[in-house]
């Protein structure tokens, strides 16, 4: 039997797809939703993968901080330097990839895994929804 502790994290965010052959090529935003998939060899002493306070405290805090109200932008966009001069609380955060649902995804299975740097509990898979009718799904396995 395989078993799975999943926490959802909600976020706003915003993005371009440079070089999208239609309008996601301009500006614009999404309500993500990122489901976070843990595994784990055996339970705690408590009888869980993970505390989903845990999760909650280690990603959703990194997402808050880095994605939530906030631009994600690669870092070779050619618009890049006229996007960054609007004003704006935060600072665009800036990966090294264009920001496609694919690649988020992605970037976070990674992150989320070097955030909990835990030797029992894996993220396995994330499984982002960019709208309410679309979702990428990326896995480990």
């Amino acid at each position: 039997m395989k078993t799975q502790a999943v926490r959802i994290i909600k976020f706003d965010a915003g993005h371009r797809v440079v070089n999208h052959e239609s309008k996601c090529r301009t500006l614009h935003g999404h309500e993500y939703k990122a489901e976070i998939y843990c595994e784990a060899d055996k339970l705690d002493e408590l009888g869980r993968i993970i505390d989903f306070g845990v999760i909650k405290q280690k990603i959703g805090a990194w997402i808050d901080e880095h994605w939530d109200h906030n631009m994600i932008l690669w870092a070779q966009d050619p618009n890049l330097i006229h996007i960054q001069k609007c004003d704006g609380l935060k600072k665009p955060y800036i990966v090294p990839f264009n920001p496609t649902a694919e690649n988020l995804a992605s970037y976070l299975l990674e992150q989320g895994n070097y955030l909990l740097r835990n030797d029992t509990v894996t993220i396995t898979k994330i499984k982002l929804w960019e709208t309410s009718n679309c979702f990428v799904e990326v896995s480990l396995v």
